[in-house]
């Protein structure tokens, strides 16, 4: 039977178009759509389950993304040629469409529920991951899966001055904005991006830009929905007690009040509010316990969230003492590991990282190998949450997709930082030791101090700052945090990661956990975050106020030479004989990279006597005299019919230098002139045209003994013979009789009798 499809088409009126269709492919999903910009093509599924596991008490979502090679007409590299785990890049699309769809299901909502997004076909000029919160909320829309609040995401580049929804890469290689947006149709719930110092004020303008594109693909979804008319599930709803919530309340909240407005550590902190806990249910029967323990820890909790929310709003107090605007106290430290080719220890209240700097070759580039992206990172950042920063026992279980996330946040924070001609391959890694808030932030501040300490000259250092909202719809009252502890972000409204230098922002990441957040409310907390980061900045400039001029004694030093492609060969040698030999030698780590038919090689060392030993070796490679030009030599081997000398300069470089070269006079032994290891100059000839070899002179660079004027000479010739040379003589040479009868005349004598000239044929132009 053919299949009944229904399609969208949302004009992005620039000639370009984005389609949702849906009734074709998965059916058995509970929802499933295809969008396809340009011919790249993403399918989107949904699957939720019917009913909730037992025990459960949260939204079991996962949001799957991945690309296929298959689309892009590639292979997967590796032995096994098959897609394994997902790469860094598909994990942070997972988590910008998650951290989208996760608040609008309902509370109560705790059905496991599965929505997967895969990259069917590539276009070059089109970046999936813009479409992939589009296709995951058309896929929701056209399903029976309790989400109400469509949302859409798009991405937004400023390239030449105008803001541009959807950038292709060239586009976005050429622009000072890269930001993803996602949003309802009241609200922005998710920012995240890079920028090149931009304000506060053109943040939030191309913020603006992007929910203007975003409510036109909710509308095209909405008609989508309409269209396909399925009706929303019911569900089994969390099951509720007034009374006993009333109990909880009345016994806890006014403990909870007191404990949050004392002002306390994190630890001190939670032990009261666990021992308030433990009261509360002692309060209870073991019936009571066994029957709605479940529902008594969730009003607890609740009462919790209540209560510290509400000490902010009334009071202006924070749980750690703090105004609404104040910095936890700060210290920081640079040069704290010995070994390490740069580190910083930057604490900030409870939160700790420990940041160090690794420096390299091109060989040590991150390389990726993407069906949409392939290239190379000579800059990246990794993070480390340890469990015992948190005070907690955990398994181990690989890097998460928040460790991933975090570092990607400050690795775009520090980037665009990074001048494109520091020679080396930089890498950056933060391990939090302690965290209670914000220790994406800590690792920018941290990574900057290392980076400076390690002797890469940075741009501007760079500080961040993790902003917190809490609201109240009720009264209308609202607060914007600074510098927000955890248990903040956890009972808060908002997380907003703010990155930047003095003049302007560098990266931001923000999740808003309510609908309707307002501009206004927005526009005050990046005002906030301004002043809070230079705040940061100038306690980072106290420590370290510009970068080292020099990498450290025990880094390594990078020297780029560039050879001519001809000598690449050479260089490396047979079976990489002659390259393993001087790294072996030098003590360094040879790279050659062929760029343009030209040789790149970076010399990574150490030892300042280890690169000048591989310079030279390059230079005596690469070594090409010139025709007429002066050269030291050394005399490496004595011949009968000459020496053989080496260029001073180039070492290995050698040539012979013919005995009739040697000198002005004749020379009847090599040893009468020149022996082993003398060390002389010669002129470079060029190539001899008789012996197709490099010809050089030591003679040339003499003075010219004056003529014997006493010396015989020869006698006048008299006039040529006519015929001699010109037509032949019919009658030469017709008998032998004619021939053995001519007269010599004294031309015999001459050969016969006339003294030897001693410079005949020793002239450069007879020789």
């Amino acid at each position: 039977m053919i299949p009944n499809v229904t399609k969208e088409i949302i004009d992005l009126g620039d000639g370009r178009s984005i389609s949702i269709e849906t009734g074709k492919l998965a059916k058995q999903a509970d929802g499933s759509v295809v969008v396809r910009m340009g011919d790249a093509m993403l399918l989107a599924t949904v699957v939720s389950a019917r009913t909730a596991a037992p025990g459960i008490d949260f939204l079991p979502l996962t949001v799957d993304y991945r690309e296929k090679f298959a689309a892009a007409g590639r292979f997967p590299g590796g032995f096994f040629k098959r897609e394994a785990r997902p790469s860094d890049s598909e994990v942070l699309t997972m988590r910008l469409v998650d951290r989208v769809l996760r608040p609008l299901f309902p509370d109560d909502y705790h059905a496991e529920t599965q929505v997967m997004i895969q990259l069917m076909s590539h276009d070059e000029n089109v970046m999936p991951d813009s479409l992939a919160g589009l296709a995951a909320s058309a896929a929701l829309a056209v399903s029976d899966a309790p989400f109400s609040t469509l949302i859409s995401e798009v991405r937004v580049a400023r390239v030449n001055g105008q803001l541009v929804i959807n950038p292709s890469k060239a586009q976005l290689a050429e622009s000072d904005i890269d930001m993803m947006i996602g949003a309802s149709m009241d609200s922005i719930a998710m920012v995240e991006g890079e920028m090149k110092e931009i304000s506060e004020k053109e943040m939030v303008e191309a913020i603006k830009f992007a929910h203007e594109a975003i409510k036109l693909q909710i509308a095209a979804q909405e008609k989508l929905k309409a269209a396909i008319g399925k009706e929303m599930r019911t569900y089994e709803e969390e099951r509720n007690d007034d009374t006993i919530l009333a109990k909880v309340r009345e016994l806890s909240y006014d403990k909870y009040y007191a404990i949050a407005s004392e002002g306390s550590a994190k630890h001190e902190r939670s032990e009261k509010f666990a021992e308030v806990k433990e009261e509360v249910k002692a309060l209870f029967t073991e019936e009571e316990l066994l029957e709605n323990g479940d529902l008594i820890s969730k009003y607890l909790y609740k009462t919790n969230k209540e209560a510290v929310r509400n000490v902010i709003l009334e009071k202006g107090t924070r749980l750690d003492g703090r105004k609404t605007n104040e910095i936890r106290p700060i210290w920081c430290e640079v040069d704290y590991l010995p070994s390490t080719h740069g580190s910083a220890l930057f604490t900030r209240g409870e939160t700790q990282a420990l940041a160090t700097v690794t420096l390299g070759t091109s060989r040590e580039a991150n390389v990726i190998d993407l069906p949409t992206d392939q290239g190379e990172e000579k800059f990246y950042l990794h993070y480390n949450f340890p469990p015992f920063s948190t005070g907690e026992a955990k398994p181990l279980r690989g890097t998460s997709r928040r460790e991933v996330g975090h570092g990607n946040l400050a690795q775009r924070a520090l980037k665009n930082m990074i001048p494109a001609d520091v020679p080396y391959t930089v890498r950056v890694v933060s391990e939090v030791l302690e965290s209670n808030g914000s220790s994406s932030m800590a690792t920018v501040c941290a990574g900057t101090l290392a980076l400076m300490d390690a002797g890469i000259q940075m741009t501007k250092p760079v500080s961040g700052i993790a902003m917190g909202l809490i609201s109240d719809d009720a009264t209308g009252r609202w607060a914007v945090l600074s510098d927000i502890l955890g248990d903040e972000d956890h009972l808060g409204d908002m997380d907003f990661k703010v990155t930047g230098t003095a003049d302007g922002i560098t990266a931001c990441q923000m999740d808003i956990k309510i609908e309707g957040l307002k501009y206004e409310i927005m526009e005050k907390a990046l005002e906030q975050a301004r002043e809070g980061r230079l705040h940061i900045l100038g306690k980072l400039t106290e420590v370290i106020e510009t970068p080292r001029t020099e990498v450290k004694r025990h880094a390594p030093k990078i020297i780029k030479v560039t050879i001519p492609g001809a000598f690449i060969g050479a260089l490396i040698g047979p079976g990489g004989k002659v390259i393993q030999e001087l790294q072996k030698a030098s003590g360094t780590t040879i790279v050659i990279n062929e760029v343009d038919e030209q040789g790149e090689v970076e010399i990574l060392g150490t030892s300042p006597e280890g690169i000048d030993m591989v310079l030279k070796k390059i230079d005596s490679i690469i070594f090409k005299p010139q025709v007429g030009e002066t050269y030291s030599v050394k005399v490496i081997k004595m011949l009968d019919f000459g020496a053989v000398v080496e260029y001073m300069d180039a070492p290995g470089n050698e040539v012979l230098l013919h005995v009739s070269e040697l000198a002005w006079e004749r020379t009847e032994n090599v040893t009468d002139v020149v022996n082993m290891g003398d060390v002389f100059d010669v002129k470079y000839l060029g190539i001899d045209p008789k012996t197709r070899k490099e010809k050089v002179s030591r003679k040339a660079l003499l003075p010219r003994p004056p003529r014997d004027e006493n010396a015989p000479q020869r006698e006048d010739r008299g006039p040529r013979d006519n015929n001699r040379g010109g037509g032949r003589d019919n009658n030469r040479g017709n008998s032998r009789d004619d021939r053995n009868s001519r007269d010599r005349g004294p031309r015999e004598e001459r050969r016969n009798d006339a003294p030897k000239d001693e410079n005949k044929g020793d002239t450069p132009q007879e020789s």
